[in-house]
Parts: C-alpha cells; sequence; structure tokens
C-alpha cells in the first residue's frame, strides 16, 4: 500500500493552486517550469531542461530494477476561466480548463514520495514534465532530445483527470483510447456574378454546401460502424452579400480516428469527395490536411497487470471507461516504448466539479490529488520490481 499523508496531500493542493493562478500556454510554461525545478531542487532530484520549457527528473532507486517514466503535462488553455474558484486564474484570457495544473503537482507529489523511497526503491523512475500538450506537442520534441534514452525508459504512463469518472475512481483501458487528431483546409473557388444572373457565374457557395454534406457519407456508409471515426466541419466563410454569387469559400474542419488504417482511408475518401463534387459542380479546389497525434494506444499487457496491480495494492476503484475522440500528444511517447494513458477520477457534484474539460467552468475536487499520487507511485514501483511484468 502506498500512502499520502495530510502535509503530502496539502503541499500538492498547494502546488497545484499555484499553478493554476497562473496559466501558461504551449511553451510559454516558464514560471510552471521554475516551480517545478525548485521542487526538484528541494528534493535533491537531478534534472534537466528540454524542449524549451520542459523538465525531466531522475529518482534513482539504489535497488536493481527496470526504468520506467512517469508523464505530466504543464499548459493551459486560451479560456477565460468562469468558475469562481478564490484561486482563478490571474492571467487574463488564461485557464487550467483540462487539469493539467493537477497533472503537474500529482506528479511532483509522486516525486516526493520517491525520493523518500530511493533506499528501498528498485529500478529508475523518469519524471518528464512536458510543455504544449494542447498544442503544437511537447512530447515529441521532449522524445528528440533523448528524454526517453538517457536512462532507457522501458515503460511509461500518465494520469489524465477525468470528469467521467468519481472521485475515487482510476479508468485503465487496453488498447485506444484516445483519437488522431488531423484537420483540413479546403478551399472551394468559382466565378463570381450578379445574384440575379447565376448562369453567368459559378457558385462556389452550393459547391461547398454538397461538400459537406457528402463528407457525411465518410462515417455515415463507407467506414464499419464498429469503427469510431469522426468527420467535422468546424467553419465556412464565403460570399459578399445577398446579391452576389460567391466566387470563393473557405471551410476547414477536424479528422478523427482511433486506427491507423482508418485514419488513413478518412483522408483518401475526403479527397475523392472533394475531386468529385468540384467536377461535377464546375469549380476548384484546394485542400491541404495537416496531420496531428496519432491515436493513444495503451499497450494492452501492461494496462492489464497495471489495473490488477492496483487492484492488488490499493482501495481505489479501477474502472474500463470508454475510449474519447480527444487526442493526446502522449501517443508518441506509448509508439516508442510500452505506455498506459490512466484516467483519473475528479467528478463530485459536492464540489461543482461537474463540467467537461475545455469548459470555462471546469473545475476539479482536489480530494482526487491524493489518490492521482498515488496510483503514479503505486506504477513506479510495480514496474521498477518487476510486479507489473513487462
Amino acid at each position: 500500500m502506498v500512502e499520502v499523508d495530510e502535509a503530502l496531500a496539502a503541499r500538492v493542493i498547494e502546488l497545484r493552486r499555484a499553478i493554476h493562478r497562473r496559466p501558461e500556454l504551449g511553451f510559454e510554461e516558464h514560471e510552471t517550469a521554475a516551480i517545478v525545478e525548485r521542487e526538484l531542487d528541494e528534493l535533491q532530484i537531478e534534472h534537466r531542461r528540454l524542449a524549451r520549457t520542459g523538465v525531466a527528473g531522475v529518482i534513482r532507486g539504489e535497488q536493481p530494477g527496470h526504468v520506467c517514466a512517469l508523464r505530466a503535462d504543464m499548459d493551459a488553455l486560451p479560456i477565460g476561466e468562469r468558475t469562481g474558484l478564490p484561486f482563478a486564474s490571474e492571467i487574463a484570457g488564461k485557464m487550467h480548463a483540462c487539469g493539467h495544473d493537477a497533472h503537474t503537482a500529482m506528479l511532483l507529489g509522486a516525486a516526493r514520495l520517491l525520493a523518500a523511497m530511493r533506499p528501498q526503491l528498485a529500478g529508475t523512475v523518469v519524471l518528464i514534465f512536458q510543455p504544449a500538450e494542447e498544442g503544437p506537442g511537447g512530447a515529441q520534441p521532449m522524445i528528440d532530445e533523448g528524454v526517453l534514452d538517457t536512462p532507457k525508459v522501458e515503460a511509461i504512463a500518465m494520469l489524465h483527470v477525468d470528469p467521467r469518472l468519481d472521485v475515487g475512481t482510476v479508468g485503465i483501458t487496453p488498447g485506444p483510447v484516445n483519437a488522431s487528431t488531423d484537420e483540413f483546409y479546403l478551399t472551394v473557388r468559382g466565378k463570381g456574378g450578379h445574384g440575379a444572373y447565376p448562369h453567368t457565374a459559378v457558385d462556389a457557395i452550393p459547391a461547398s454546401a454538397a461538400i459537406v454534406l457528402a463528407l457525411q457519407n465518410i462515417a455515415a456508409r463507407e467506414t464499419d460502424p464498429l469503427e469510431s471515426v469522426v468527420v467535422t466541419v468546424g467553419t465556412i466563410r464565403g460570399g459578399y452579400r445577398n446579391n452576389v454569387i460567391a466566387d470563393e469559400v473557405d471551410l476547414s474542419g477536424t479528422l478523427r480516428a482511433h486506427d491507423l488504417k482508418v485514419r488513413d482511408a478518412i483522408e483518401r475518401r475526403l479527397r475523392r469527395i472533394v475531386d468529385g463534387i468540384a467536377s461535377a459542380y464546375n469549380v476548384q479546389t484546394e485542400l491541404q490536411i495537416v496531420h496531428g497525434y496519432p491515436p493513444v494506444v495503451n499497450d494492452p499487457q501492461l494496462a492489464e497487470r497495471f489495473a490488477e496491480y492496483l487492484r492488488e495494492h490499493s482501495r481505489m476503484a479501477v474502472a474500463r471507461p470508454a475510449p474519447t475522440m480527444g487526442g493526446e500528444d502522449f501517443a508518441y511517447f506509448a509508439q516508442r516504448v510500452p505506455g498506459v494513458h490512466a484516467r483519473l477520477g475528479v467528478r463530485s457534484e459536492a464540489a461543482g466539479a461537474i463540467h467537461p474539460g475545455h469548459s470555462a467552468h471546469f473545475r476539479i475536487d482536489e480530494a482526487a490529488l491524493r489518490v492521482g499520487v498515488e496510483t503514479l507511485v503505486l506504477f513506479a514501483t510495480g514496474v521498477g520490481n518487476g510486479e507489473i511484468g513487462l
């Protein structure tokens, strides 16, 4: 059993609130990184900077064992906070609306426990405090700079707060748990003219409307219903006034899937549909697809063993929540080494923790922080001593 005492629980809450007050966007996490570095210095944990504002620490146990990593993201979102909390954001237009303040504080709490366990700790624990998860992505730069290589990481885990799960619950699901996050940008060009004489022009608006409708067939008629896929058109901009034929329309959207083959098929089908409608409507099109994060796929064996280990060594409830279509650049870590993206229940009606992530009203029940620290420490000790087999 791992026990988080009242002093440590209070310290984690204090850290979380300090970070929450001063939210920073991707690759701007200077104050947050400084907090992390001060804590690691106090604990005499060696650390280094990576990816500009990322921090990597290393705790070397005095007993032989495996090398694992624990990852927490640090960045906030460009959202104005409306929670009314006494420690609400002090930075206009920025907010920790996805729980990364809690992720960072919990990893610092786990670091404090693990540092105290050095004499009996088996193996080595790499602490990864990552910038820019919300964009443009800090995981790959940290990997490129060797965060998984010195020392050589054998398994990695992360926690993400989840308002779907009650406090006291940890969610671990083998296989795909987050979707790919690709974007598309489409320009439809026709020939402008007077609205009273449409036959003298080539109207970009009906062509665009046809594309929007036809794209829904990718999910509705061209993908196995048992596969997960999202094709969303998020913006349409075009036209001048009511009596003018639009010569150009710009559209953008997101494409999401849990399977790499499905992801590739979406792109092929989107291009085919756009080209076909362009020909039918006599318009020209320019399509750009920007590949985002790949799907997060939990290592099936590691996830199952970690879930069982939690059941055996803690009092927390272990659930298997459904995957989401949200994205996470933890995917890059999980592509390199066996990984587990675990979810931490933070839902509590009494605490007002009922709003989804990326909401201006998002909040968590801080009682969950103690559970999160215990979860991270159990992964590190279980992997290190070989009880969570690789």
